[in-house]
């Protein structure tokens, strides 16, 4: 098949949260599985081409927005077999630092920025002679390419079977803008309505991307139901409810070539299932390295994520002061985010400095050193539409301690010292009584070795590939997108000896 896959970012080019990770794996295990995938970025000012081999391409894309010459330049890398990333060059809308925003806040000409990029996609498919079988978008930064898709393309033989999959990946971050600037995305006022990007009488984005969408999708089955919530639509949860017979979660997977302790370079040590000796030495490092007394026996917990309401960070912050004064333990925290949550990880860093380290920032390096030093990982999370942080715990034998919601039910199962079954610790209600019973759950098993060893063990076995998740996505493109019937006998006349 064909698809051209929109995302707004994609590891290892770009990289603000998830989503790139997502978008660096999922095509890539596509195109191994022997699809045709052309990926789209905007060409941001943080890219290196250099690093990445970039060049620069003959290709462009130019129309007119609300009257204005847009469009832009394409640059070309292909990683891999089956696997082109193009990169859109617009200076005047990409060629800054940050993806979204920078210090000030988001920037005030996202909803131009985007949609141009959007509707270039679509155009460089036309330019390369290439009429996808599916376009596969993903959050509200590439939701006006459903919309062009189903509106000014709709009558465009080129795009006649291309059929439109829209993933929402956190329904929090919708794409908000004034109904003022719509004539700055080239769509016409019908698109204006209930039916349509309309919301409180201004654009939405993700509404627009759900409502024209042919299929909806979203990062776990729990989360597919969790958003046709007024819990956990923010708002949309009438418009998801609506569309719930196309709607369907498909679980994030993890790409081990990268997560994975018995190759990963950044970690003290390597180790494995079969061999946790190295394991060891990755916590005595990382105790080392945040300045913590390097003791086998003192339990370390890790802690790697964005320092906003939704991760739980206050709840950590309300137990911590007990779980010091009942217990000998370490916490080491990782992150970036809310100066309010910053603040406040500071100040018990100062009152404890034996017992907490933090580091505030973002370091890819440093989080694997993380995955792999600590003996449990923290994931009190509000909600989690997916989380990947769960999984790369697993992996590192290193038993996560999460809420029960998102991707984090899916994944998670809490331990059984009764049946030997389970994989982590897992509680119900986003309180810190209840994350303080689960972490207390959690040390009384450390202390017993064998039982620890057991779930540590039980961790690592569990296979959240890719491989998996590309099975699934592949068949959902071909239920949106079957073969015609002339092309699957073709196909078998060739397999004829």
């Amino acid at each position: 098949m064909k698809i051209l896959y929109l995302s707004p970012e994609m590891h290892p080019y770009a990289k603000v949260g998830g989503l790139a990770d997502v978008a660096g794996s999922l095509p890539a295990a596509l195109a191994d599985r022997g699809h045709e995938v052309v990926v789209v970025l905007p060409k941001y000012g943080g890219i290196d081409v250099d690093e990445f081999g970039i060049q620069p391409t003959d290709l462009s894309a130019r129309f007119h927005l609300d009257g204005r010459p847009a469009g832009g330049r394409f640059w070309k890398a292909a990683p891999r077999p089956n696997l082109d990333v193009y990169f859109l060059e617009h200076h005047d809308y990409y060629a800054r630092e940050g993806l979204y925003g920078g210090p000030g806040g988001d920037y005030p000409d996202n909803l131009q920025r985007f949609a141009n990029w959007c509707r270039a996609a679509l155009e460089l498919a036309r330019a390369l002679d290439w009429p996808p079988d599916v376009l596969h978008a993903n959050d509200w930064q590439s939701a006006p390419a459903v919309i062009y898709l189903k509106t000014l393309c709709a009558a465009d033989p080129f795009f006649a079977r291309t059929k439109a999959l829209f993933t929402i990946h956190n329904m929090a971050y919708q794409g908000y803008f004034p109904k003022s600037l719509l004539p700055a995305t080239g769509l016409p006022w019908d698109v204006f309505t209930m039916d349509g990007v309309e919301f409180y009488g201004d654009i939405n984005l993700m509404k627009g991307g759900i409502m024209y969408a042919d299929w909806i999708s979203t990062v776990s089955r729990t989360y597919a139901r969790e958003i046709q919530t007024p819990e956990f639509g923010c708002g949309l949860e009438g418009v998801l409810e609506f569309k719930k017979k196309r709607l369907s979660g498909i679980l994030n997977g993890v790409d081990y070539s990268e997560w994975n302790p018995e190759s990963d370079p950044h970690i003290a040590a390597q180790y494995s299932a079969r061999d946790l000796a190295g394991k060891a030495r990755c916590k005595a490092a990382l105790q080392e390295e945040f300045d913590l007394e390097a003791r086998a026996n003192i339990p370390v917990l890790g802690m790697v994520a964005r320092l906003v309401e939704q991760k739980g960070i206050d709840l950590v912050a309300a137990i911590l002061p007990d779980l010091l004064s009942e217990h000998r333990i370490q916490l080491v925290v990782l992150g970036n985010g809310e100066r309010h949550y910053q603040e406040i990880l500071e100040r018990l860093a100062a009152e404890y400095p034996h017992a907490l380290g933090l580091r505030v920032g973002f370091d890819p390096p440093l989080a694997h050193r993380i995955e792999a030093g600590a003996d449990m990982f923290l994931m009190p999370s509000r909600h989690e539409p997916c989380g990947l942080n769960q999984m790369y715990s697993l992996r590192y034998g290193t038993p996560p301690i999460v809420r029960k919601t998102g991707g984090l039910a899916d994944t998670i199962v809490n331990y059984s010292p009764r049946t030997g079954k389970g994989n982590g610790f897992v509680f119900s209600k986003p309180e810190a009584a209840e994350l303080g019973k689960a972490v207390r759950a959690a040390l009384k098993l450390f202390a017993e070795r064998k039982a620890w060893t057991a779930v540590m063990k039980n961790a690592m076995a569990a296979d959240f590939s890719w491989d998996k998740s590309a099975v699934e996505y592949e068949k959902l493109y071909r239920q949106l997108a079957p073969e015609p019937a002339i092309k699957k006998a073709t196909a078998r006349k060739r397999k004829r000896p």
